[in-house]
């Protein structure tokens, strides 16, 4: 049994958790998670991911070492995909594949809380084109076609979500566009509005608010089965579009809906993995910077604060990012010295992580601040 597996294992049975109950959680399967832990398998990176994840434990906690997830992004670029080796010995697919895939989807998300959109683009982009290549050329099951276009449509939200975090507003545009193709096409109408809500979002930031206002009024619309956690992140997403339009009577009234919708989960929802970052330490973050945005920055900078101290440190984009809007606040509150402190506490987390969307919110807060 090699040290890190063993490390996984015992700190799965410390938080009492059943391989079961660890692979429901994780979305890999029990036999490889018992490999995983025995030591019949290499531990990957993203196996680590989804234990700190799952566990509460930081990345370091159970490498025992400095984590370098940026190296792990490049393995994975150099590292031959599944599909292509599959294409290589014939075109019938079957569910095995299906869930690599699938897992292989999860996996990338997850990396994103860690890697920088311009690092980390070029290895969405290459399982997002060998994905939609197999949907077009390969044969398979209706079931298992059904599930590949959703794996597509997946990929391409977290594709355009990536493009956009690199400043590739057109790419991620088209993008995002091609998987509500998919998603339709597999009958999916919440992966729709998970993707109409990410452009929504782009739009409301970089392009025109009253447009962003429309596509995110769909995306709730077109939802109405969706689990609450979602209806919760597709109303945040709303709530900002109508701040950045100014619309304060209905930004205000959204965020009330969001709270309300977040109060409805329960552990019986069926939630699509792509919510597990949604927490109320995020709803509280959307909710302070909705308020910025109308004008109300003492009433966000306690909000702020609260999810800003409790973020974990090895999501240092998000963690920086959020420190800006706690400096915006101070800016707008006339606390100049503590928003130039702010916003060097920030440079100083973000480090190196490639990120053009962190970077532009820095430019335009310091902008602000001096």
């Amino acid at each position: 049994m090699n040290d890190l597996g063993a490390t996984l294992r015992a700190a799965r049975v410390a938080a009492g958790l059943s391989l079961d109950g660890m692979s429901r959680l994780t979305h890999f399967s029990k036999s490889t998670l018992g490999h995983i832990e025995t030591g019949r398998r290499v531990v990957q990176g993203e196996h680590v991911i989804a234990y700190s994840r799952v566990l509460g434990l930081s990345i370091e906690t159970l490498y025992g070492k400095p984590f370098d997830p940026l190296r792990m992004a490049h393995e994975w670029l150099v590292r031959e995909t599944p599909v292509h080796a599959h294409l290589r010995s014939g075109r019938r697919i079957g569910s095995s594949l299906v869930d690599t895939l699938e897992n292989r989807v999860v996996e990338l998300r997850h990396l994103d809380d860690l890697v920088g959109g311009r690092d980390l683009l070029p290895v969405v982009q290459r399982e997002f084109e060998e994905v939609q290549l197999l949907a077009k050329e390969a044969s398979f099951s209706e079931v298992n076609g059904r599930r590949l276009l959703v794996a597509v449509g997946e990929l391409a939200q977290l594709a355009g979500w990536v493009a956009s975090d690199a400043g590739r507003y057109p790419e991620a545009q088209a993008t995002y566009l091609t998987g509500v193709a998919a998603a339709r096409e597999a009958d999916d109408q919440v992966l729709v509005g998970q993707l109409f809500s990410s452009l929504a979002y782009q739009m409301a930031n970089v392009g025109d608010p009253a447009d962003a206002v429309l596509l995110a009024q769909s995306a709730v619309a077109g939802a109405p089965e969706a689990a609450p956690a979602v209806k919760t992140l597709l109303r945040e997403r709303l709530a900002w579009s109508y701040a950045r339009a100014r619309d304060k009577t209905s930004a205000l009234r959204t965020l009330g809906l969001v709270d309300e919708e977040w109060e409805r989960r329960s552990r019986n929802d069926d939630e699509p993995e792509w919510v597990y970052w949604l927490n109320r330490h995020e709803i509280d973050v959307m909710a302070g910077r909705c308020l910025i945005e109308l004008g109300q920055p003492s009433a966000a900078k306690p909000l702020l604060f609260g999810a800003i101290e409790a973020y974990s440190p090895d999501h240092v984009r998000e963690k920086a990012l959020y420190m800006t809007w706690l400096a915006e606040s101070q800016v707008n509150a006339g606390e100049l010295d503590e928003a130039r402190l702010t916003l060097e506490q920030a440079r100083t987390v973000s480090g190196s992580v490639q990120s053009s969307r962190l970077e532009l919110r820095m430019r335009q807060v310091e902008r602000l601040a001096n």
